[in-house]
């Protein structure tokens, strides 16, 4: 909406930027005491793997969406009606538009499991991988379907300003993408780990390279 107002000062990499910032400072922000849910889809999928109260989810949903709404409005009232209020709508067709926030919810997902839910990743860089994987999805999709990846997110600026084109595809594409995203990490978590550098076995263009050759 900014970047409408200016007449796009802001620019498709700034409006990228500007996801990735938001979402990293709310993740370190708010981590600690919610989990940082923004996400329904995330909510959702987090659940279907055993990882997520089935009591909370419907209160964190609601939360969600109620802020997405607030927000719509604070912005029209802030901003007037410009840039469509925002609101996620797909330039491409509906089916493409299905596929493009399919695979990027289903990227977003994969992430945020590993950085989440795997105690083998470094502690304090899930805001920063959750952040910029969020960046990078709206770099790519953001001029093809808002890069939504978020039902709450496309919600808000539709309940605000009516615009409810194709408005399933915001929910159909993320929750069933995040879901089998988390259900895929889950089957892969119990992979063996890369084998150490003692462990690592000299290879040739034929094949293992054994000691006494070596040594010969």
């Amino acid at each position: 909406m900014v970047d409408a107002l200016t007449g796009g000062a802001v620019g498709h990499v700034g409006v990228a930027l500007a996801f990735a910032l938001v979402v990293i400072a709310m993740v370190y922000a708010v981590g600690h005491l919610s989990g940082a849910h923004l996400n329904p889809a995330v909510t959702v999928a987090f659940w279907s793997v055993k990882r997520f109260p089935a009591g909370d989810v419907i209160p964190y949903v609601a939360a969600q969406c109620c802020g997405a709404v607030a927000g719509s409005t604070a912005l029209v009232m802030a901003l007037g009606p410009v840039g469509k209020l925002g609101a996620t709508l797909p330039m491409i067709p509906i089916r493409a538009a299905f596929g493009v926030e399919w695979l990027l919810s289903f990227g977003l997902m994969f992430v945020i499991m590993a950085v989440a839910t795997d105690e083998r990743v470094a502690d304090g860089f899930a805001p920063l991988a959750v952040g910029l994987t969020v960046g990078f999805c709206a770099l790519m999709g953001g001029s093809l379907t808002g890069a939504s990846m978020n039902p709450a997110r496309s919600f808000g600026p539709a309940f605000v300003g009516g615009l409810w084109y194709a408005h399933w595809v915001y929910w159909a594409a993320p929750i069933t993408a995040m879901i089998a995203a988390a259900i895929l990490y889950e089957r892969l978590r119990d992979a063996e780990a890369p084998p150490t550098v003692q462990e690592v076995v000299s290879v040739g263009v034929q094949g293992p390279i054994l000691a006494e050759a070596a040594e010969g």
